[in-house]
């Protein structure tokens, strides 16, 4: 079974990427102004749902 197969959902997703990037002090920042992404319903699935992002996010992890 593969990683994708695997995980199920978007919050299983970013824990996962919170597990990856915990310890490593990372910090990811992105600027978007009216970006607009096709984003697949649940992992491995066709089907898309729409999603816009305007302003900043940032992914930020430390050790503690």
């Amino acid at each position: 079974m593969s990683k994708t197969e695997e995980t199920q959902s978007w919050p299983d997703l970013a824990i996962g990427l919170y597990d990856k990037l915990t310890g490593r002090n990372a910090k990811i920042n992105y600027d978007f102004n009216d970006f607009k992404i096709g984003v697949p319903k649940k992992a491995g699935s066709e089907e898309k749902t729409e999603w816009t992002l305007s302003g900043k996010l940032s992914i930020t992890t430390e050790s503690k």
